[in-house]
């Protein structure tokens, strides 16, 4: 074999082992929820997510199918229909739900004059915040 061939083999070898050393094989099963990254040039226009502090995931998504060897189709929501619904590996993340984070909801009676009461059920700490010229009283409350 010429030198050059040599030389570029072993080349080739480094960059693989570098490459294999830090890569993470990702693969997502039918029915998975994933979380769908966006970047923020591209969610003003496709996603409407304006502004800096725009979130990065959209909303949890189910894989449809596995397209190719790292392309997935997802289930879109209804208002993201004009996009094309399949994506690369790199754009998914895995959602996992946590069930300690779930919010229930609050029961609220609201009245026909669409009206509620606040009811306190215990006040957890009182402060007094102290200005140059004022004193602000802030109740903490459960």
């Amino acid at each position: 074999m010429p030198l050059i061939r040599v030389k570029l083999k072993t080349k080739a070898s480094r960059q693989k082992s570098y490459t294999d050393f830090y890569r993470r094989e990702v693969v997502f099963q039918e029915g998975d929820m994933v979380l769908l990254e966006v970047s923020p040039v591209k969610g003003v226009i496709w996603f409407r997510m304006r502004g800096k502090l725009a979130t990065r995931y959209i909303r949890p998504c189910k894989v449809l199918q596995r397209v190719e060897y790292v392309s997935y189709k997802l289930a879109l929501p209804l208002e993201m229909e004009r996009i094309h619904s399949v994506f690369h590996v790199s754009m998914l993340r895995k959602h996992v739900l946590d069930p300690n984070k779930v919010i229930s909801k609050p029961n609220i009676e609201i009245s026909e004059d669409l009206f509620y009461v606040n009811q306190l059920v215990q006040i957890v700490d009182t402060q007094i915040r102290k200005l140059r010229n004022k004193e602000i009283p802030k109740v903490k409350v459960l």
